[in-house]
């Protein structure tokens, strides 16, 4: 692998912010409305049928939002090669408004397999989205504000998930019966999605006689050996898809624990949301600002053993709200040490024209591991009976192994 040379423009700051302007809403949307479309598939299954019902419906819509990172992230990282990342977000953004207007008729209608379009559609958007938004942070900083510029990134990104998952449980309980107004309300923000992405700063093709790809089978294995050549860049990459597998599991879980162990309606919920996602967010902060201008590795093993611990409580009959709660953000927290390094890893090291595939490579295996995710939560439940608590334990297993890998 190459370094990157220096590319970042001297005006860097107001494309930069316009950027994560830009993400704030991104992840806000999507996770409002796969999170609106759960808690209104849940309040129908609630009248007729059980909780295997309702696990299943979770498990099916987490799965039906990732599929589309596991078929396109290849195709968006190709884009990203090809054309100017700026003009690939703007386009993107672009065909969200479209999208939304779907989800608004989905959300109307009530009918379950529109919902699951709509959903897959946004994760369609998401797949092509992701590679150039973290592509061109390297293109944009200067190679000192990397990884500050990857703590803000993750910081913003997570606070849009929190207020997204949020503001879900306002819409479901507010537009009760008329969800069709929740869709406008979410098309309106992915119009002003599109005009925030009009700021980000213009940016030359990296590649633009990039080959067209188009298996994304044949695509991935060959950017994956293409990493294998780069230790840490392997391993960072692996790591990543860790991350994002632990962190699926414990917002689905969470959810779940919410409701049957602690007994909170859909908008207390989101105060359990909020405390996972200021940890992650501060954490991966506090990580920006410690790696003082460069990649500092040893964050990892700081963050996973910081995950594994804090899981422990978690788990326990009985433990209190407060201290549940503390635990949550001392998750959040360990998480946000985790990833910062790992993602700067994974844009720094690759070649300018290879940044865009290796992103779209490590974002297929990170809805990997999201995927397999829905599926662990669904074994744990329905063949281990494992309790909501016990999962957490799970969780916190799983990122001792990835933090030792």
């Amino acid at each position: 692998m190459h370094e990157t040379p220096q590319v970042a423009v001297a005006g860097w700051r107001r494309g930069f912010w316009c950027l994560m302007a830009t993400q704030f809403q991104n992840a806000f949307s999507d996770n409002a409305l796969k999170q609106l479309i759960i808690l209104v598939l849940l309040a129908s299954a609630a009248t007729s049928a059980g909780e295997a019902e309702q696990d299943r419906l979770v498990a099916l819509v987490t799965a039906v939002f990732s599929a589309p990172f596991i078929l396109f992230a290849m195709l968006g990282g190709w884009m990203a090669d090809r054309f100017s990342k700026q003009r690939v977000m703007t386009g993107v953004k672009l065909a969200e408004v479209a999208i939304m207007g779907v989800a608004a008729f989905a959300l109307a209608s009530g009918n379950l397999y529109m919902k699951l379009s709509a959903i897959f559609l946004m994760g369609c958007h998401s797949a092509i989205f992701a590679p150039a938004k973290y592509g061109i942070l390297p293109e944009l900083l200067p190679h000192d504000r990397l990884s500050w510029g990857n703590g803000i990134l993750e910081l913003l990104t997570f606070l849009g998930i929190i207020f997204g998952i949020a503001a879900s449980g306002f819409l479901a309980e507010t537009f009760a019966g008329a969800q069709g107004l929740s869709g406008l309300i979410l098309a309106l923000l992915a119009l002003s999605g599109w005009w925030l992405s009009q700021g980000i700063t213009p940016v030359p093709a990296a590649n633009p006689r990039c080959e067209r790809r188009i298996n994304p089978v044949t695509d991935l294995w060959a950017r994956l050996m293409l990493m294998k050549q780069d230790r840490d860049l392997w391993r960072a990459n692996w790591g990543n898809a860790g991350f994002f597998f632990v962190a699926a599991l414990v917002q689905m879980n969470l959810m779940i624990y919410a409701q049957d162990v602690l007994n909170l309606s859909k908008s207390q919920n989101a105060y359990l949301n909020l405390a996972l996602a200021l940890g992650i967010g501060f954490g991966s902060v506090a990580a920006g600002y410690a790696s003082r201008g460069r990649i500092e590795y040893r964050l990892v093993p700081i963050g996973a053993v910081g995950l594994a611990l804090c899981s422990v409580p978690m788990g326990m009959v009985g433990v209190g709200f407060v201290p549940f709660v503390l635990c949550l953000v001392g998750l959040g927290f360990s998480a946000g040490l985790f990833i910062v390094p790992i993602a700067a890893v994974l844009q720094h090291r690759p070649a300018p024209e290879d940044k865009g595939a290796v992103q779209g490579a490590a974002n297929v295996l990170s809805f990997v591991g999201i995927l397999a995710a829905s599926g662990v939560q669904w074994v744990s439940f329905q063949t281990l009976n494992l309790t909501p608590g016990q999962v957490f334990w799970v969780c916190g297993a799983c990122a001792m192994l990835t933090g030792a890998y």
